[in-house]
């Protein structure tokens, strides 16, 4: 027989009862009368089942929770463990980890790593990301907005969209190796307002601008990063490159450059088979145009380019199977049978500023002035945005527009068409 006791604090009923001679209580967490009661009833009945043989006892079973649950249950359930606390730090060392073990190019993982840096220096690293909200979001953005670039004007769009991107990537890495849940709240979000950028300029359409005076020295250089080189003026760069470079790889390397639109990443990977002097190409091996998957595309080996690279191999070529190479660098000791060092992208880019230090080409952006000098002239010439696109590769409907410009003749032509001239 079971009876029913009420708490004379809390008022809550306890169901008590004897097994074999000791005196079980158990509280129903419930102060309705009536509710206990039917509570009461229901243990009853699943007594009398149990005397009769219709439940079997489990053993070592908790005899209230047996009876209590209908014989579902031998001991009281325990809470699942909560599942622990996935800071912003902890996700973003793991997500870089694994970015890092080859998935990415190096320089793309250093500006994932540089974006979900400002996100950690905004919210911290012991962040809850689960807490994560599209407040949390807005507020980053209407901070990083207020902050100065590199060239001490406000960040753009285009920056802040690709710095969420990089944290969403994050984030969405996390939910699919089952770190985090859930997903990633930037809907709503507002950017500011962008400009799209302005398109690529010849050198005499710069110094008019800036000889018009009444430029900061930031819209100064912005200027100057449009700049595109017509043939003529790479032909004289290349020759100042020739007498001035800080090594003897950087001019073969900038020949390349020029003639091919490689990005400086590529011509660092570049090797010695993947020139085919033979077929007149360039085999150039890339890792931007399709996500996860590394691609190549042919590149049309130019006279010009021929004989600075048979001339580079033949005479300044310290040895092994990477194209662009030095015997010596400082702070880096050749490993055991290592015939030469290859070059970086840090590498490339830093003497590509020592060897135009002081001289009127010091106005050059870098290495990119190369590739998009080299797309501008072939639209500049005309040739079909097809045999553009197949040469450059990971050409997007943004780029091709930057180019359109360089068809002053064709779009006069159609102009006069229309109203005469």
């Amino acid at each position: 027989m079971a009876w029913l006791e009420q708490h004379p604090t809390s008022g809550h009923y306890h169901l008590c009862f004897r097994w074999n001679g000791a005196r079980k209580r158990r509280s129903l967490a419930t102060a309705d009368g009536k509710a206990a009661e039917a509570i009461r009833l229901r243990f009853e009945e699943n007594v009398a089942l149990l005397e009769r043989g219709r439940l079997d006892l489990p053993p070592a079973a908790d005899i209230m929770t047996f009876l209590l649950s209908d014989g579902k249950l031998a001991a009281s359930p325990k809470a699942a463990p909560a599942p622990p606390v996935r800071t912003l730090g902890e996700v973003a060392g793991r997500y870089l980890a694994a970015l890092g073990n080859g998935s990415v190019e190096a320089n793309s993982l250093e500006t994932v790593r540089m974006h979900l840096n400002h996100v950690r220096r905004k919210l911290g690293d012991g962040f809850a990301l689960k807490d994560l909200t599209a407040a949390d979001l807005q507020d980053y953005l209407d901070t990083r907005v207020r902050r100065k670039g590199k060239k001490a004007v406000p960040l753009s769009p285009v920056t802040l969209r690709k710095e969420i991107a990089s944290f969403r990537a994050c984030f969405n890495w996390a939910v699919h190796t089952g770190l985090l849940a859930g997903p990633f709240p930037n809907r709503g979000l507002r950017f500011p307002k962008g400009e799209d950028k302005r398109p690529f300029m010849t050198w005499e359409d710069i110094e008019r601008r800036v000889g018009r005076g009444g430029l900061a020295a930031a819209e100064t250089k912005r200027l100057w990063d449009c700049l595109f080189l017509d043939l003529r003026q790479i032909d004289e760069f290349l020759a100042f490159v020739k007498g001035h470079a800080s090594r003897p790889w950087v001019y073969p390397m900038c020949v390349a450059a020029a003639h091919t639109g490689a990005r400086r990443s590529e011509l660092a990977r570049l090797q010695i088979d993947d020139i085919d002097f033979q077929g007149k190409t360039v085999l150039v091996h890339e890792r931007k145009r399709v996500r996860g998957q590394r691609t190549t595309r042919r590149v049309p080996l130019t006279p010009f380019l021929e004989q600075a690279l048979r001339d580079w191999l033949a005479a300044g070529h310290p040895g092994g199977r990477v194209v662009f190479a030095q015997k010596e660098k400082h702070g880096h000791q050749p490993q055991e049978g290592e015939p030469a060092i290859p070059i970086t992208v840090d590498d490339a880019g830093w003497h590509f500023v020592e060897t135009v230090k002081g001289s009127k080409w010091a106005v050059l952006r870098g290495w990119h002035v190369l590739r998009h000098s080299f797309a501008s002239n072939l639209a500049a010439k005309g040739v079909d945005q097809r045999f553009i696109d197949e040469f450059l590769g990971h050409q997007t409907e943004a780029q091709r527009r930057r180019y359109r410009h360089l068809f002053p003749h064709q779009q006069r032509q159609v102009l006069c068409g229309v109203f005469g001239g």
